[in-house]
């Protein structure tokens, strides 16, 4: 096998966690740099072919490996349309659907009905339950490393589009509900970010 042919070796937690502290201890300039370089190789380990499966759990899985803090060194000032930022947002997704569960699934639920094209794409089976919702954030991140990665991307739009809609029905009058609606914003924000990236990387200009 020439250099040119191997396949490229799977991104190790060491790796990761050996980048993010390069990324606190660098100029700005440097830690943007570095954010979209880790995303690309997260991405290309995640779909790497050979060992699609065994790549893609690992990947998948990388938030409880070396934990979200170290993702967030890495990522959380990307643009949220950027890869890195497409990156953070859906892991965070997964942690809060790990996390939260039954929130989430309340939430979606108040909204699908509100939202039903967004339901549709985003696919979360019928009785949108914490298990089905966990499913959902395991699929959209599943699918960044070893589908289309467009698709997972606007499939993680349309939840939480879902989700905003939940909570602008769910909003109560005063300063709870006001908080409410808030979050629905971030929500929806978020969903245009994994809308634009999508697009990007159609267009081949997502890094």
């Amino acid at each position: 096998m020439t250099e040119h042919t191997r396949t490229p070796r799977p991104v190790l937690a060491a790796d990761v966690e050996r980048l993010a502290v390069g990324v606190a201890q660098g100029e700005p300039h440097a830690r943007m740099e570095l954010a979209h370089a880790t995303a690309l190789a997260v991405v290309g380990a995640g779909r790497a072919p050979g060992e699609e499966q065994a790549s893609a759990d690992r990947v998948v899985h990388l938030a409880e490996t070396v934990g979200l803090e170290t993702l967030a060194e890495l990522w959380r000032d990307a643009s949220p349309d950027s890869l890195p930022g497409a990156l953070w947002t859906l892991y965070l997704l997964r942690t809060w659907c790990t996390n939260n569960g039954e929130e989430v699934a309340r939430l979606y639920r108040a909204g699908r009905g509100l939202a039903p094209v967004d339901e549709v794409v985003a696919g979360v089976h019928d009785d949108a339950d914490l298990d089905a919702v966990a499913g959902l954030a395991d699929a959209v991140l599943t699918g960044v490393y070893g589908g289309d990665l467009a698709v997972a991307l606007e499939r993680g739009a349309a939840f939480f589009r879902v989700v905003a809609a939940g909570r602008e029905h769910l909003a109560e009058d005063g300063e709870a509900g006001a908080d409410e609606l808030r979050r629905a914003g971030r929500n929806r924000a978020c969903a245009d970010s994994l809308t634009r990236a999508a697009r990007s990387w159609r267009a081949g200009t997502l890094h």
